[in-house]
């Protein structure tokens, strides 16, 4: 059985890759420049260049911090993380992340 706070953070996962996913997808439609006009946006401005390296680095340190548990515990699956970290963004890899560590051993 799952526990509630690991379903937590299974909901957290699905919502973190579908949410923001959506307004990328909507914004690629509206302005028909596709996955290059996307990334261009991230840099349009101060703020959004900010943001993007923000995210950038604590993508990064959670990465190492998967690496690092993983070579510990011996937890493979866990690194599936990592791809949906740089995939589809932190907010879907740090709670798929959890999930998958807080799974019973």
């Amino acid at each position: 059985m799952i526990s509630p706070l690991r379903m937590i953070y299974l909901a957290l996962a699905m919502w973190g890759a579908v949410h923001p996913m959506w307004w990328f997808v909507r914004h690629m439609r509206e302005t028909g420049t596709g996955l290059s006009g996307l990334i261009d946006a991230w840099y349009v401005n101060a703020s959004t260049t900010g943001l993007t390296w923000d995210l950038t680095i604590a993508a990064i340190a959670l990465c190492l911090w998967i690496i690092a548990e993983v070579s510990v515990r011996r937890n493979w699956a866990a690194l599936v993380a990592i791809p949906a970290t740089f995939g589809i963004g932190v907010s879907c890899g740090l709670p798929l992340y959890l999930f998958l560590r807080t799974r019973p051993v």
